[in-house]
């Protein structure tokens, strides 16, 4: 069947485009000329020193030291970028401030749209940069975390921490207790900024004792800074953020760091233990972001950038790139959802957004809602539309120009955490076609490996990153003898990044995503592991042991359904239902409260004690067991039945 067409990019999109300027600047400059995208990108993979040369040049980054040998070593992980180099993140973000347009747009649910300029913008950082040095004694090195809302309080702290070469990590307040504390306990921080409180869909949530037993829990942190919304302190010992930044002290500078210092810790989902704490370089994120904010979003000076996101989410640390472009970051806090199901559309017409991204799972809601956003919004401003946190489905494509406007630009999207961007996504030169991303992105040499290891096209493999990126993890915080990265992503190939995702290369060149091959659990984008549901499990007595998947669905829904074997003796009843969700709830997230809870007679394992959750999730999706997997592998093989049952019965 004949993938459908969607859209064409005119022939004045596509001369006007960030790319296209590239190109005549490589042609006039480097003497290289190219037919084609796939062309360049080619080029882009095979020559990678010179492609990464290039994008500091284009982009006239500021930088101290030297360009040369800018990659040592080649080999994941063990390899260096641009060693002799030195720069700052901020000190290039700040070169694009204007006093033309405003540096950050943003609303919450109980405020009205306002603005930040560049110069308020500018002050504020230097204010809290100024505590952070002089005050609370923050160095190049030391980590600073944040438990903060998607608002400008979140981009300022960020800033003021990595201006002064230190390193930045966040979670969003709508984490539980305990996996802050699994996260933050890490990385050792210094300076603990949280907010005391937040609105989603209509409610307030009073963070107050998270606040206060998240600040007992990191025994490193001196001092702790509070952004308040109820109004209270919470504690003499505790220093008022908003206080600080409207001081007016302070002068906005920058300390350089070597290319390959850390910038911020992200975490995994902890599928097989702890979150583990990726860490990113400066350097590495600063021309990756460059690179796909500009040739892939065709992100402009001047243009209006969203993505629907919390802290939490890699999301977040990659949109504040849009300020690298000179473009403006447009911010949200609350539900897309509240007060009814359009609410990012209403924003993007009040906002005038350049360019919207969003979770497949809330195309699909609208869809399934029957929303007309195009009929209702003045979505004239609209140049593209975004698409990540799981396969976007064609129904979801077709919605898009059915509903949005016919003559919008869909980068629908995929990556990861691990490099805090993505691996495929939009072009501006060619066209879109349902279900379908458009493109492998430059610098990013992807294929489809079978089963062998052989790389395949039209054929869904493991999606493999055969060459070193810049924005590849420099490691996992206290991982120093690289144990957990290398299990992480080498260890079904050697030297290969294996990222986890099914994937299919077209004869386009287009990406068809499949979604995980691993046990992560992805719900409208929100992604944690297997494992802290489990710890959620491990706290109530009448459960013995359980096991958990999420299921993405061809029509881009979620089931995630929580297998649960009882202690003996206990009968499961609404009541325990009702403490299992309650304690996933609190603890954890309230995304991931199963959608369904069955008792289960036993829970399968390998023989070297793993639980079965990929071959179970294979099973459940209708795969035969001697694809999903080997039985004999099992410690408990008569367990695996019960779920082929469940599978025949659906």
């Amino acid at each position: 069947m004949e993938t459908k067409l969607l859209w064409s990019p005119p022939a004045d999109f596509q001369g006007q485009s960030n790319l296209t300027q590239y190109i005549k600047w490589l042609n006039d400059n480097r003497g290289l000329s190219f037919s084609s995208y796939h062309e360049l990108w080619k080029w882009s993979v095979n020559q990678l020193e010179d492609f990464w040369s290039s994008i500091f040049e284009y982009f006239d980054i500021s930088y101290s030291g030297s360009l040369e040998t800018p990659l040592k070593g080649g080999k994941m992980p063990f390899y260096k970028w641009f060693s002799n180099a030195s720069l700052n993140y901020s000190e290039n973000i700040f070169k694009q401030a204007q006093d033309s347009t405003p540096a950050i747009i943003y609303k919450t649910e109980n405020t009205a749209l306002s603005q930040l300029s560049w110069k308020d913008l500018r002050l504020q950082v230097a204010a809290l940069r100024d505590y952070l040095k002089n005050e609370a004694g923050v160095t190049k090195g030391d980590r600073v975390v944040g438990y903060l809302t998607n608002t400008p309080e979140a981009v300022i702290s960020f800033l003021a921490v990595n201006s002064l070469g230190a390193v930045w990590s966040s979670c969003s307040p709508d984490f539980g207790l305990t996996s802050v504390i699994d996260r933050f306990n890490q990385v050792s921080p210094k300076v603990f900024i949280a907010v005391n409180g937040y609105s989603y869909g209509g409610k307030y949530y009073d963070k107050t004792d998270t606040v206060k037993e998240v600040a007992e829990a990191l025994p490193t942190v001196d001092h702790v800074l509070v952004i308040n919304n109820n109004g209270d302190l919470i504690s003499d010992n505790f220093q008022d953020w908003n206080k600080i930044v409207s001081s007016g002290k302070g002068k906005l500078e920058f300390t350089h760091v070597n290319f390959n210092d850390p910038i911020w810790i992200l975490y995994s989902s902890g599928t097989t233990g702890k979150p583990k704490a990726i860490t990113h370089s400066q350097g590495g994120i600063l021309l990756e972001h460059l690179k796909y904010l500009a040739f892939h979003n065709n992100v402009k000076k001047g243009d209006r950038c969203f993505w629907y996101t919390t802290t939490g989410w890699m999301m977040w640390n990659y949109i504040q790139s849009a300020l690298l472009c000179g473009g403006t970051l447009v911010m949200y806090d609350g539900s897309p959802a509240w007060p009814e199901m359009d609410a990012l559309w209403q924003l993007a017409d009040e906002a005038q957004i350049s360019h919207l991204g969003a979770s497949a799972g809330y195309i699909i809601a609208n869809l399934k809602a029957k929303q007309n956003p195009g009929a209702r919004y003045d979505l004239s401003s609209l140049i593209s539309i975004g698409s990540t946190g799981s396969p976007l489905p064609p129904e979801g494509f077709d919605w898009i120009y059915k509903s949005i406007k016919e003559d919008i630009w869909l980068t629908s999207i995929s990556g990861g955490t691990d490099v805090c961007s993505a691996f495929v996504g939009g072009n501006p030169l060619t066209p879109v076609y349902s279900g379908e991303i458009q493109c492998r992105a430059l610098g990013c040499d992807l294929h489809a490996f079978d089963e062998n290891g052989t790389p395949v096209l039209e054929e869904v493999g493991e999606m493999i990153i055969s060459k070193p990126m810049p924005s590849m993890p420099i490691y996992f915080w206290n991982d120093t003898e690289f144990h957990n990265y290398k299990s992480s992503y080498f260890e079904m190939y050697d030297g290969v990044w294996r990222h986890g995702d099914w994937v299919e290369i077209t004869n386009r060149n287009g990406i068809k995503i499949f979604g995980r091959s691993d046990a992560t659990l992805n719900r409208g984008g929100v992604r944690i592991g297997t494992s802290e549901i489990y710890r959620a499990m491990d706290k109530i007595e009448e459960v013995e042991d359980s096991l958990i998947i999420c299921i993405e669905t061809a029509e881009g829904n979620f089931y995630m359904p929580l297998f649960i074997k009882l202690a003996a003796d206990v009968k499961f009843d609404d009541s325990l239902r009702k403490e299992i969700n309650a304690t996933i709830r609190k603890e954890y997230s309230p995304r991931h409260v199963p959608d369904e809870i069955i008792v289960a007679p036993d829970i399968p394992y390998t023989i070297s004690g793993k639980k079965t959750e990929a071959p179970v999730k294979k099973i459940l999706m209708g795969q035969p067991l001697s694809k999903a997997m080997n039985r004999d592998a099992l410690r408990n093989p008569e367990a695996i039945d019960f779920f082929i049952e469940i599978a025949k019965n659906q």
